[in-house]
């Protein structure tokens, strides 16, 4: 069904009333949801595609709260949950609003300053997680597991001209699959820090969104990050500053998740270039500097 402001406006009215008379816009699409500005500090996270989105939303809901006090960055912390109604037959969230530009469209450009903070949120998020925390729905385990997608993206990756070194791609991807897995306890995970989940102002991350993807698992996919978001120059830095200091076999292992990465980006911003639905064109630019600094 089409999400239009009366919509929204009309589940506000039924279920937040307090807050439906705010200034209601539409801020963002997303691969599983819409976003709609609720007045300055808030959104309206509404699942608009995916049938998977249901079940992220409803995880949000129940574990943000507990870890948002613990970040250095804002994140969007939900408020309240709207349960599915004649209206809407889908959960949806009020969350708090974190400004600034996603990063794809402004990149970090402070590389001191972008690898800090990187390595201060992953430091602060990467706890032990409880034992009911949740699983990772494609990632987190095994890289071995990921052969047949690795070696997917990379044929058609290099068959569309959009890797130039295909062996030297490979060849990451491998030392990393065959590093010894981890061993350490579950650790909370932000599971999906690509350039358009992170935030920047001024050059320097200013927040972290959609943790519809947050998990407990093997800390290296979400290290691939230093590839994936920070200048060129950054990802030493960012090693340095993140505690506790990642040992060689996590490190071998979140380059291979940063190649999975850049892949699946590269495919996205190839999509946007040619008008094709789910594409984006500005996720093209990150995923060629990583493979670039991956590889080099």
């Amino acid at each position: 069904m089409d999400i239009t402001q009366e919509l929204v406006r009309g589940l506000l009215w039924e279920q937040c009333a307090d807050l439906a008379d705010r200034p209601l816009r539409l801020g963002a699409v997303g691969w599983d949801n819409q976003v709609w500005r609720l007045g300055d500090d808030l959104a309206v996270r509404l699942p608009w595609a995916t049938e998977s989105a249901d079940a992220l939303l409803r995880k949000e809901f129940a574990w943000v709260p507990r870890l948002a006090p613990h970040l250095p960055l804002p994140v969007p912390v939900p408020m309240r949950l709207g349960e599915p109604s004649g209206r809407f037959p889908r959960p949806w969230l009020v969350t708090t609003w974190v400004p600034g530009e996603p990063a794809d469209r402004a990149p970090a450009t402070r590389p001191e300053e972008a690898a800090v903070a990187l390595a201060g949120f992953l430091t602060a998020l990467h706890r032990p997680a409880p034992d009911e925390a949740p699983v990772g729905r494609d990632r987190g385990g095994p890289l071995s597991d990921t052969a047949e997608a690795f070696a997917r993206g990379l044929a058609s990756a290099t068959e569309l001209g959009l890797v130039g070194d295909p062996d030297a791609v490979r060849a990451v991807w491998e030392d990393a699959a065959a590093a010894p897995g981890w061993s350490g306890p579950r650790l909370w995970l932000h599971g999906d820090l690509h350039p358009a989940n992170v935030l920047t102002a001024n050059g320097a991350f200013c927040g972290v969104i959609d943790f519809g993807d947050l998990f407990a698992g093997d800390p290296a996919c979400d290290l691939a990050a230093a590839w994936i978001l920070l200048p060129d120059g950054a990802v030493d830095r960012f090693h340095a500053a993140y505690r506790p200091a990642p040992d060689p076999a996590t490190l071998r292992r979140a380059r291979g998740w940063a190649v999975l990465r850049a892949l699946s980006c590269l495919h996205i911003g190839h999509a946007g270039v040619h008008g094709r639905p789910g594409g984006k064109a500005t996720w093209g630019p990150p995923a060629h500097d990583s493979l670039r600094r991956l590889t080099a």
